[in-house]
């Protein structure tokens, strides 16, 4: 069936529409990006969810920030690629599957590597497709074809490249060291991977005596249990309290080892007693002082979370907060305890399942991080990346220039598979991009491949040019490498955005992206962080459903700004609907009213025709200058003024006497106005709303594109842009506002018509003559006549004064004489509150020194139309009292 403006539904329903505009968008190609000669690209990845994600809020953020930018650069005309895909997420996913398999009675422990990966894909076929189908009902218009996956073999063989490579360099090695440990998760965790929380604990002060017999020193300590794994006490070299202690011994409670004191500047003087017990194997900067002191390494706690034997038979085999229980009490029957107070400090947690990290000695491998950071914090510093907010680059810095080598090994099954191979009958490490047959050393073939996984942000890392077809020169990745803008939130700053930097600067050449976006959290209607505990969380399919997919968009993006939280409430979500049914019905009484296409071309514009064109022409050029400035809020922002307030509530309005006239040349030139400014506007609302201006583009007649998404952005025309007419329309829209406030705080009934005078200021008389159709229709006026300005009135009137006219209108039949003088007195102490500002503005030196000189003209003007609002309203007060 031709699509017609008798075929449209009287009322928007986005859900008979959506999923088949997004079918036929799908089907028919249009989000294929393709490589154009010449022309510079516009390339978006997108930050890949995990396949055990589900559609959330921020999700939804996300997809809107890329999605409008790619809709707004395709139509601009640039080679768009947005780029999707899913990560393989190793910790989430392999717990996801644990879980399956204990449903079904079946330990991990009990099955092979194989056994359990074949669960794991199977687990991914059924759900790891789920959210990118949920991000098809948010509207998004990725290159599906080129959809990428972290564990795809080309993709894994990008990452066996940058693995080797560093290797090769020394960038990356096998060692043990101390680092943050999941007794959950059973696995490594990265420094990023550990989150920080405030916790409630004490702090305990125990003596340790010297092993001579004297007093010894005082430690304290929030982890009592780890004194099993001490190996020595530190002060500072400075300390004179401590300088008689150099080299000697104490002897370590509970288990009789005599340890060393050693001097070491890390120890701050003035913190607690100046003497801090050293456990290397349980604390970061302990291990940092063993190596530089040659303390011994102890380790005392299992991977599991339990004391080990070597922290002693009667601790062995004791959850950390148990033996914490036992080693205070044995303690206090020392009477080694000094004492014990409250203390709030910050706990290492592990990011996925919450439980407090232990840090711990362990063989992992390490990728060494001061080479690669610092030509990344150049790159940002030199603005080869922008932050936008710039303020999220100083998080960038904190983060890149306080680095530590980075572990990369996870003790998990399902990732990147370590490649590196251990020859059992030498030793030899083979690192390799394919399996190896045999050691190079010995030539033995008693190989054994590395157990562990790399860390999903490893891989991630490479997600800008892997997903091109890196290592390989493909045609895409010389195209549409380096990327244009990145878009996430600022929770991964140092996560993924960092690694992405240094890995493009590294394997590239050259950063992967110019600009990064960063939007802030989605919180509740209260401010707080959606989360299951609270029960806040809202899923975004169930809002698409019961409101559309363009109002729960637009909802999320007005009133933005980057890198700052906002609030979601389904109020705003309402708002955004009635903004869409605004638009249907406009665009529906537009369409209805139009016979075949008009052209403006040739046509004779009236006043209200200049101003809408002029206001067509100042939003197509502000919302293109917003959508450079990755200033969504204010781009949604002027679409929702100018086609609500301006094209709905006021042009067709104005245009309906001439659409319904008897002017057949009048008609011709308002049909050719409408239908410009709504396509106009259909396409500046495109990023933002795309199901329903898609839909509204498709009834337009001789329509450029069959698709509103494939269609040019509209262009600034300068001839189109009256300046003057505009300024006068605005002046006979004053008067008619004007005239709808006077009735509006008089009661007046909206049938009630009224005569209105008008005086007219300056050089409006023509203008307002031009205009009498406009306020008969608008202004409730019965009739409309102007005024010389000496003219008198008889009889008791109301009023009001714009820059255009002063305004008259007989009061007898319409108000109550108290209350009308009362309403100008209020006006009239306004006016003199305003003046009196603007005086004081104008007497302050500061003022008139510092400020542009547009400012302070425009303030001088102000006063003096104020001026003389104020003269003729207190004229007509002498009247009305009179």
């Amino acid at each position: 069936m031709e699509n017609t403006a008798n075929n449209m539904d009287k009322t928007y329903n986005p859900q008979g529409i959506e999923r088949d505009i997004y079918d036929s968008w799908e089907k028919s190609g249009a989000f294929t990006a393709k490589r154009v000669e010449g022309k510079k690209p516009f390339t978006i990845v997108m930050p890949p969810p995990n396949i055990t994600g589900q559609l959330h809020m921020g999700h939804a953020m996300d997809c809107l920030l890329q999605d409008s930018l790619a809709r707004y650069h395709r139509m601009k005309g640039d080679p768009t690629l947005w780029l999707p895909g899913t990560d393989h997420a190793s910790i989430a996913t392999e717990v996801k599957v644990v879980e399956k398999l204990a449903a079904q009675g079946i330990d991990k422990k009990s099955i092979s590597r194989e056994e359990f990966l074949e669960h794991a894909w199977e687990w991914k076929e059924e759900y790891g497709g789920r959210i990118t189908q949920q991000l098809r009902r948010l509207g998004a218009s990725c290159d599906w074809s080129r959809e990428r996956f972290t564990l795809d073999e080309d993709y894994y063989a990008a990452v066996r490249e940058v693995f080797v490579r560093m290797y090769e360099k020394g960038l990356i090695y096998r060692g043990n060291r101390i680092v943050n440990w999941c007794s959950v998760c059973q696995t490594a965790l990265s420094d990023a991977e550990v989150e920080h929380e405030e916790q409630a604990s004490f702090l305990w002060h125990i003596r340790y005596p010297a092993s001579d017999g004297g007093e010894g020193v005082v430690v304290a300590t929030t982890r009592p249990e780890t004194m099993l794994g001490d190996t020595g006490v530190a002060v500072n070299p400075e300390d004179k309290r401590y300088i008689h202690l150099h080299g000697k011994t104490v002897t370590l409670p509970l288990s009789g080892r005599n340890i060393p004191i050693v001097a070491d500047s890390y120890v701050d003087i003035s913190f607690g007693t100046g003497a801090v017990k050293m456990t290397p194997a349980h604390d970061p900067n302990d291990f940092e002082v063993a190596e530089r002191t040659g303390l011994a390494i102890l380790n005392v706690i299992n991977p599991d979370g339990t004391m080990n034997d070597a922290a002693g038979t009667r601790y062995a085999g004791l959850s950390a907060l148990d033996c914490r229980k036992l080693v205070v009490e044995d303690l206090q029957k020392l009477g080694l305890i000094i004492k014990i107070e409250p203390y709030t400090h910050q706990v290492g947690t592990c990011y996925r399942c919450h439980t407090t990290v232990d840090p711990l000695i362990s063989l992992q491998w390490f990728v060494h991080m001061e080479p690669l950071a610092q030509p990344a914090i150049e790159a940002v510093r030199n603005n080869q990346t922008k932050f936008v907010p710039d303020r999220f680059s100083k998080v960038y810095f904190n983060w890149m220039e306080n680095i530590r080598d980075w572990c990369i090994s996870r003790q998990l099954w399902w990732g990147h598979r370590i490649p590196a191979w251990y020859c059992e009958s030498c030793g030899e490490i083979i690192v390799s991009r394919e399996a190896p047959d045999i050691c190079p050393v010995c030539q033995s073939s008693r190989l054994k491949q590395d157990e562990d996984v790399l860390d999903t942000w490893f891989s991630s890392a490479l997600w800008p040019f892997a997903t091109l077809g890196w290592p390989e020169n493909t045609d895409d990745l010389k195209y549409f490498y380096p990327t244009s803008t990145l878009v996430t939130g600022y929770d991964i700053i140092f996560f993924w955005v960092a690694r992405m930097i240094f890995s493009g600067i590294e394997y590239m050449g050259e950063v992967p992206f110019d600009t990064v976006l960063i939007h802030g959290l989605v919180r509740d209607a209260l401010g707080r962080k959606m989360s299951k505990s609270l029960g806040n969380g809202i899923d975004p399919l169930d809002i698409i459903e019961a409101y559309g997919a363009d109002a729960l968009r637009f909802s999320l993006c007005q009133g933005i700004s980057p890198g700052a939280d906002t609030r979601f409430s389904t109020e705003r979500v309402e708002s955004a609907r009635n903004f869409a049914n605004k638009v249907w019905n406009a665009a529906r009484f537009v369409l209805m009213n139009l016979e075949g296409e008009e052209s403006l071309e040739g046509k004779s514009l009236g006043l209200a025709d200049k101003w809408i064109l002029s206001r067509a022409m100042e939003a197509i050029k502000e919302i293109g200058e917003h959508f450079e400035q990755n200033e969504h809020g204010l781009a949604a922002s002027k679409i929702y003024d100018f086609a609500w307030g301006e094209f709905c509530d006021w042009y067709i309005e104005l245009a309906k006497a001439d659409l319904f006239g008897e002017d057949i040349q009048r008609k011709q030139s308002v049909r050719a106005v409408l239908q410009f400014v709504l396509e106009a506007l259909l396409k500046m609302l495109h990023p933002f709303m795309p199901f329903i201006t898609e839909e509204l583009y498709r009834y337009l007649p001789g329509r450029e594109d069959e698709s509103c998404m494939l269609s040019k952005w509209p262009i600034y025309v300068p001839s189109l842009h009256f300046a003057h007419d505009a300024d006068q329309m605005q002046g006979v829209m004053d008067i008619i506002r004007a005239v709808r406030n006077l009735r509006a705080e008089l009661k007046v009934q909206p049938g009630q018509k009224a005569r209105l005078m008008l005086k007219a200021q300056g050089d409006w008389h023509s203008t307002l003559d031009e205009s009498r159709q406009h306020f008969m229709r608008l202004a409730s006026a019965s009739s409309v006549e102007l005024l010389d300005a000496s003219e008198q009135i008889e009889g008791k009137i109301v009023s009001a004064v714009t820059s255009a006219a002063e305004i008259l209108i007989p009061l007898g039949d319409l108000v109550d004489f108290k209350k009308e003088i009362l309403r100008m007195q209020k006006e009239y102490d306004n006016l003199s509150g305003e003046i009196m500002r603007s005086q004081a503005k104008l007497n302050n030196d500061g003022f008139l020194n510092k400020a542009p000189e547009s400012l302070v003209l425009a303030e001088k003007q102000k006063l003096e139309e104020n001026m003389m609002m104020l003269n003729t309203m207190e004229q007509r007060l002498i009247e009305m009292k009179s």
